[in-house]
């Protein structure tokens, strides 16, 4: 979409995206997140402890 002036310059916009609502995520997305979440913290964990181990 563009626009132009008396001068004859352009003036682009862009196209704006629908907008909606998010759902709320299912028990089994909810599972997939905690799960997710706990090998991240055991991943992190895992990288401070041997950190420490090194130094």
């Amino acid at each position: 979409m563009y626009t132009t002036n008396e001068e004859g310059i352009l003036n682009n916009y862009a196209t704006e995206p629908t907008v909606y609502f998010a759902e709320y995520p299912s028990q089994e997305q909810q599972q997939r997140y905690l799960f997710q979440g706990a090998v991240a913290v055991m991943f992190v964990t895992l990288l401070v402890l041997t950190a420490f181990g090194v130094s």
